[in-house]
């Protein structure tokens, strides 16, 4: 392609008025089409965001002038949104979790191939300047040899009418919370050989909370948890041979690190850096996603639907012993 992208948006809630409003600054995107099962909804939107096209109809909304889809529902419904749009040609970044489980998005990824259009799971804390700063770190052995993770998503959420509470649109704190902590243990550790996880479940299947503790060779491992009922401490710490680095809360949207060297021969034991802010934060998101469909690519390098899937062996095996 050698054009703009042309995008449209399934849902209107917030967390697509928040996307929306960061693909505005996004060079090169064009935010032309939104649907919603409501036509009074897909209509305050579109004035909203001064978007042209308003569709109550995903078939229509589907066959209209757009490249690209952002898919902001309920994760229960991803699977389906994301196959139809995938079937009809158009590009896919879809709202985490990409699907309920890892054969759901392993079964995405192997369609968007084979129908050669671009797919990826809106992971942004992955983007966040902050962790491409962190991975630099990292790489310049600056806390040593990295031997743990830690980091936990725990709020107690009003009990309203939200989908997380529902258990026919799969409410989880996993899927919706824990999928950070795991997600960011893979990152800097890779697969775990082996996991323990207990929690909470509700009676109806949603599970409420979560704990959990990852794997790897020569010790090294990873603790997490999530819920929806409670709080946890929402910072993150990455522990290495030579010090350690923590990550100002909330971790999965952080702007500002510290890396701790108690036995730094240059004597300064700790150092804090901090990042720019952009939008809401998803925009270094959707500059590079933008930019990886423009120049034909089917996936991110930043965030592969290998990576996804594997994060989902994970989340799979949590819910198993759970």
């Amino acid at each position: 392609m050698n054009r703009r992208v042309r995008w449209g948006i399934v849902a209107t809630g917030t967390i697509s008025r928040q996307m929306t409003s960061d693909l505005k600054l996004v060079a090169d995107a064009d935010v032309v089409a939104v649907s919603s099962r409501h036509a009074d909804s897909s209509n305050s939107f579109a004035d909203e965001f001064d978007i042209l096209n308003r569709f109550d109809d995903y078939a229509a909304f589907l066959n209209s002038d757009i490249d690209a889809v952002y898919i902001g529902t309920p994760h229960a419904t991803h699977f389906a949104f994301a196959e139809s749009a995938i079937l009809a040609g158009k590009h896919v970044l879809c709202e985490k979790p990409l699907g309920l489980d890892a054969t759901e998005v392993r079964t995405l990824s192997a369609l968007a191939r084979r129908h050669e259009v671009f797919l990826m799971e809106a992971m942004w804390m992955k983007f966040n300047p902050l962790y491409e700063r962190l991975v630099c770190l990292l790489a310049e052995g600056r806390i040593g040899e990295v031997r743990s993770v830690q980091a936990a998503f725990g709020i107690p959420f009003p009990q309203d009418d939200s989908s997380r509470w529902k258990p026919e649109m799969r409410g989880s704190a996993l899927l919706d919370q824990g999928i950070y902590p795991v997600t960011l243990a893979h990152m800097i550790l890779g697969k775990p050989v082996s996991l323990h996880a207990d929690g909470v479940v509700r009676a109806d299947g949603i599970d409420l909370s979560e704990h959990f503790t990852l794997e790897y060779s020569d010790g090294r491992y990873a603790h997490g948890a999530a819920s929806m009922v409670e709080f946890s401490d929402l910072t993150a710490s990455i522990c290495g041979s030579t010090g350690w680095i923590t990550v100002k809360a909330p971790f999965w949207a952080s702007a500002e690190l510290t890396v701790h060297r108690p036995w730094n021969p240059d004597g300064e034991e700790s150092t804090v850096m901090k990042t720019r802010w952009e939008g809401n934060g998803y925009v270094p998101m959707l500059h590079s996603v933008n930019r990886s469909i423009l120049a034909g690519h089917l996936e991110n390098s930043v965030h592969t639907n290998d990576a996804a899937a594997d994060v989902f062996d994970v989340l799979d095996e949590i819910r198993r012993q759970l």
